[in-house]
């Protein structure tokens, strides 16, 4: 009879991983999770401060981790956050794209092209800085992971995120097209599509709203997306990205997961 080896100890025990927009939301939760089941973190965020709470809230865990500020839509940055990954912890094993951003609601064509560049910048170019710093670091520790956040509506669009949902369409197809390019290296590329998350961003939507009954209505309908009847958690996507960042996922490269409450069923 087959049998199957058990796993023992932390899930990412000797391994450093690099995560963009772990100064909040699911980055912060992935970055968080990674720490606890043993790996080595480089936090990275636009937001200086919110990666050095982060990185100081996984040290009092008694984790590794260090922080850096970096806008992904700069080489510059990216560059000198992945330099400091392998400075740091020697080299790099995974890599998480988290960092977002969501861009004007409405129609795709209605979007100013400032908004849309912008968008693509961080969202979809940024992705490809990142793997194109990280891939060389993973060569020459024999291979890697890299982990996209994409989105469910990358998956089947939405009305009213033109730019956003684009750029997160972008973003699945880069990950599966990377997938290829890289499978002989043993580096794998996956990507997670969460669907409606309570993160900053998310609560950010809920809060432009005129009045408290407007709130309410905008966030049930949100709600009502998921046959679940809820939205997700960071920690649920986190989840999600720990198992594909994993050797659990060994044999798993190219994948789109949707992490959604049912959304795309």
């Amino acid at each position: 009879m087959q049998t199957w080896p058990v796993q023992h100890g932390p899930r990412l025990g000797g391994k450093s991983a690099l995560i963009t927009g772990a100064g909040s939301g699911i980055g912060k939760a992935i970055a968080l999770l990674f720490a606890k089941e043993g790996a080595a973190v480089c936090i990275a965020d636009v937001d200086g401060k919110a990666a050095g709470r982060t990185a100081a809230a996984i040290a009092a865990s008694g984790g590794q981790a260090v922080a850096v500020r970096a806008d992904v839509s700069k080489a510059r940055d990216v560059g000198r956050m992945t330099r400091t990954c392998v400075k740091q912890f020697g080299g790099m094993d995974v890599l998480v794209c988290a960092a977002g951003v969501r861009g004007p609601t409405g129609a795709l064509i209605d979007a100013a092209e400032a908004d849309w560049d912008r968008v693509f910048s961080v969202n979809a170019k940024g992705m490809y800085l990142c793997a194109k710093h990280a891939i060389p670091e993973m060569r020459q520790r024999g291979g890697g992971a890299i982990v996209n956040i994409a989105s469910v509506v990358g998956l089947v669009g939405s009305k009213m995120l033109g730019p956003y949902s684009a750029s997160k369409g972008a973003a699945v197809l880069m990950s599966r097209t990377m997938a290829l390019n890289h499978a002989k290296e043993n580096i794998r590329v996956n990507c997670v599509c969460p669907g409606s998350t309570e993160t900053p961003m998310l609560f950010g939507t809920f809060a432009r709203q005129p009045t408290l009954e407007d709130r309410r209505v905008v966030r049930d309908r949100y709600v009502g997306y998921h046959p679940l009847g809820r939205l997700g958690k960071p920690r649920e996507i986190a989840n999600a990205v720990l198992f594909l960042a994993s050797d659990e996922a060994s044999f798993v490269t190219g994948v789109a997961l949707p992490v959604d409450g049912g959304r795309t069923a």
